[in-house]
C-alpha cells in the first residue's frame, strides 16, 4: 500500500515533473492533487520535450493510470489541448480519469484574474492570470461549478445563470467591461461533455481502492511549499495547498495511507512573480543561474528570479512536509561557479534567525548569512554514477544533507530521464 507524495520544497519550478516521470516506472497510478494550469511540469524523453499543465507527469507511461483529483481546478480547453497534443505525438491519454468534484475554470474567472492584477498595479501578486485564484475563491464561497455539473445540462445552466448575475454586475458596473453570455458559455462547454463523460469518476474511491489492493500511487503537487495558501509567503502564494498534507485533502485519502514523502529541491532557488526572496541575487551570478538553468516559466515564459540555496527555507519545508528524502535537481548548473553560497541563517535588526521567521517583514528585509564552499568548475552532465562526481560536487550534496538532516537520494545533472544519479542506489518506494 505505498502512497508517495512528491512535493516542491521552494517556490515551485524545482523539477517535480522530471522526478515524477523518473519514478513512474515503479508505480501504478499518478495523481495530481491540487492547482490548475498555472503550473507547468517539464519532462524530457530523449529529443522529445513534454510540457504538462494539467496532465499528471506520469501520463506517458502506458501502464500508469493518471488521475486529476478533486483538489484540482480544471480548464477544459487547456486539458483537451494537452490531450490532443499528446495523442498527436503518438502517446495515449486513454487511461486518464477526472474527479467529478474538481471545479471548472470558467471564462469569467480568467477575466477577473487579469482585471484584479491590473487593478493592484505595483502591489500585484504576480499570478499567471489563468483564473485559478478566482476559481478557488468561488469554490470556497460555494458558488463554483464542478466537473460533474457538466453532465447535467439543467444543473449546469442553473449554476451558471446564478453565477453570472453577480459576475456580470461587477464586470459592467465596476470594471466597465462587457458581460458574459450564458448561451455562449454553455455552447463552448458542452462541446466537451461527450469527451469528458467517460473519464469522470469518484477519484477518491478509485485511489483508495488502488492503495488497498497494494498498488503504488504517486501523488504529484503543483507549485511548491512556499506558495502554499496557508504556510507560504502570503499573499504572494497560490490559492491551494501544495504541501504534502494537501495530498490527503485534494486526493481524498487518509494520512495513514501516505508512506513516503519526497521533497524536490533545486540546487539553488528560483521564484516567479512578486514576494520576498532572501537569497535573490541581482548581480551577474544571478544572471548566470538564469541563463544556464534556462529559468523561464513553463506556463508563462516569464524569467524566474534566481538566488542561492536557502537552508532556512529548506529546513522549514522538511518539517512542514515531513520529508523522508530529498531529490536535488539542476546540480549541473552550479558547475559554472568558483565559489558557491549556501544561506544558513538570516540577520535582521541585529538578530540572527536560523529558523523560519514568524513575521514576513523579516523575510522582506533580512540579510542572508552565507556559508561559502568551493565549486568544482567542470561539466558533470555526462556522469552516470554519484561517486564519479567531482569531490567538491559530492561535498555540496553531503553538506545539504548535514544541514537539513534529510538524505539526498537522487541528484539530477541534466534535463533527461537518465541524468539522475542515485547516491544510495535505487530509490525503493516500498522500503519502510
Amino acid at each position: 500500500m505505498p502512497g508517495i507524495v512528491i512535493v516542491g520544497t521552494q517556490w515551485g519550478d524545482e523539477g517535480k515533473g522530471k522526478i515524477v516521470d523518473a519514478l513512474s516506472s515503479q508505480v501504478d497510478m499518478v495523481v495530481r492533487y491540487q492547482g490548475g494550469n498555472n503550473a507547468g511540469h517539464t519532462v524530457v524523453l530523449g529529443k522529445e520535450v513534454f510540457k504538462f499543465h494539467l496532465l499528471p507527469s506520469g501520463v506517458i507511461y502506458p501502464h500508469v493510470v493518471p488521475v486529476i483529483a478533486a483538489g484540482v481546478v480544471v480548464d477544459l480547453e487547456v486539458l483537451f489541448r494537452e490531450i490532443d497534443e499528446l495523442e498527436r505525438r503518438g502517446y495515449s491519454a486513454e487511461k486518464l480519469v477526472i474527479s467529478g468534484n474538481a471545479h471548472l475554470v470558467m471564462p469569467y474567472h480568467r477575466k477577473f484574474d487579469a482585471l484584479s492584477e491590473k487593478k493592484l498595479g505595483k502591489q500585484a501578486i504576480g499570478t499567471t492570470r489563468r483564473g485559478i485564484g478566482p476559481t478557488y475563491a468561488d469554490k470556497a464561497a460555494r458558488i463554483g461549478i464542478r466537473v460533474q455539473d457538466l453532465l447535467d445540462e439543467k444543473i449546469f445552466c442553473q449554476k451558471l445563470e446564478a453565477a453570472l448575475k453577480e459576475k456580470n454586475r461587477i464586470l459592467t458596473k465596476v470594471y466597465g467591461e462587457k458581460p458574459f453570455s450564458v448561451e455562449e458559455i454553455v455552447e463552448s462547454f458542452f462541446q466537451y461533455r461527450d469527451k469528458i463523460e467517460k473519464r469522470v469518476v469518484d477519484s477518491s474511491l478509485l485511489i483508495n481502492q488502488y492503495l488497498d489492493e497494494g498498488k503504488t500511487v504517486l501523488f504529484e503537487s503543483a507549485q511548491g511549499t512556499f506558495l502554499d495558501l496557508d504556510y507560504g509567503t502570503y499573499p504572494f502564494v497560490t490559492s491551494s495547498n501544495p504541501i504534502a498534507g494537501g495530498a490527503c485533502v485534494g486526493a481524498g485519502v487518509p494520512p495513514k495511507k501516505i508512506n513516503k514523502i519526497i521533497g524536490i529541491t533545486k540546487a539553488y532557488v528560483t521564484r516567479v512573480g512578486s514576494g520576498p526572496f532572501p537569497t535573490e541575487d541581482f548581480g551577474p551570478e544571478g544572471e548566470t543561474l538564469a541563463r544556464l538553468g534556462m529559468e523561464y516559466g513553463t506556463t508563462t515564459g516569464r524569467k524566474r528570479r534566481c538566488g542561492w540555496l536557502d537552508i532556512v527555507l529548506l529546513k522549514y519545508a522538511a518539517m512542514l512536509n515531513g520529508l523522508d528524502f530529498i531529490a536535488l535537481t539542476k546540480l549541473d548548473v552550479l558547475s559554472a561557479f568558483e565559489k558557491i553560497k549556501i544561506c544558513v541563517a538570516y540577520e535582521y535588526q541585529g538578530k540572527t534567525y536560523e529558523v523560519y521567521p514568524l513575521h514576513q517583514s523579516v523575510l522582506h528585509k533580512c540579510r542572508p548569512i552565507y556559508e561559502e564552499i568551493d565549486g568544482w568548475q567542470e561539466d558533470i552532465s555526462k556522469i552516470k554514477q554519484f561517486d564519479k562526481l567531482p569531490k567538491k560536487a559530492r561535498d555540496y550534496v553531503k553538506r545539504i544533507e548535514k544541514l537539513v538532516g534529510i538524505p539526498v537520494v537522487a541528484v539530477s545533472v541534466g534535463q533527461e530521464r537518465q541524468q539522475i544519479l542515485l547516491p544510495y542506489g535505487k530509490i525503493n518506494l516500498w522500503e519502510e
